[in-house]
Parts: structure tokens; sequence; C-alpha cells
């Protein structure tokens, strides 16, 4: 239990709000971006799973070097988009792709069951977690999409 609020705790630290999104002003979540309207994947997948207002949940450098050590491939830590960049270079093909988005997936699933432990134990925390789990499964529902557009 220990670790998993220490986890939350640096979550929340490397958290950025845009001030200029606070009163929902900016995209809507709930948009469907076409992700072939990117000059490349990276960027459009960057874009798509980065922010934490995408995402869902937030994915810091260690998160990055995790999901790409468990796909198999070995990472030193860089800027958070430099390291995003080198897990795609890594993924060129349907397999390792595969292997990136199965990893990022069940991270993105352990951040989920984090602030599932915590609306259980804290019920008024609900109304904070609940909209970023919703968006995290949307995230995540994507993934097989994300395959059929760049490899099929």
């Amino acid at each position: 239990m220990e670790r998993n609020i220490e986890d939350l705790k640096k979550e929340f630290e490397n958290f950025n709000i845009d001030d200029n999104c606070v009163d929902g002003s900016c995209a809507s979540n709930d948009e469907e971006q076409d992700l072939k309207d990117y000059p490349d994947y990276t960027q459009a997948l960057y874009a798509k799973l980065m922010p934490a207002t995408q995402c869902g949940v937030y994915i810091s450098r260690w998160d990055i070097k995790d999901i790409a050590s468990e796909a198999g491939e070995s990472m030193a830590i860089h800027p958070r988009k430099r390291m995003f960049e080198l897990l795609m270079k890594y993924a060129v093909t349907k397999e390792n792709m595969s292997q990136v988005l199965d990893a990022m997936e069940k991270h993105i699933d352990e951040k989920v069951a984090i602030y599932e432990e915590l609306m259980e134990n804290f019920p008024a925390s609900k109304e904070i977690f609940e909209p970023k789990i919703t968006q995290a499964k949307k995230t995540t529902a994507l993934f097989p999409t994300i395959i059929e557009e760049y490899f099929d």
C-alpha cells in the first residue's frame, strides 16, 4: 500500500495543469482524433498517449523505461519525449508494437487499480478519479486501432 501511495504522489507532482484548460475550453477528450492527420505516427501516438489529459494517467520517464523493458527493449533515462521516440523506433514492426502496447496497457491498468483503491478508501475522491479511469479505458481501447492503422 505504501508504494502505491508514493507512486500516486509522484504522479501528482509530475502532473502539469494547463491553466488555459482548467475551464474545459481545450479540446475535449471525447473527440476522436484521426491519427493519420499527423506527419508521422510517433508524433500522433505521443499526442494521444503521453498527455495525462488524453491518456487518463501520467506516464513518467521511469514508466516508459519499465514499459520498454517489459516489451523487450533496454532504455536509458532521457527526456520523456525522447524516450517515447526511442520506444517507437523499437516498435517499428507489428510484433514489437503489440508488445509495447501490451506493456503500456498493463501499466495503465496498474495505475487505474491505484485510482480504484483510492476511490474505495476515500469515496469523496470518486469525482476526481472516475473520469481519469474512463479516459484510461478509452485509451487502451484504441490500441487495436493503432495496430490496424499502422501495420495493416
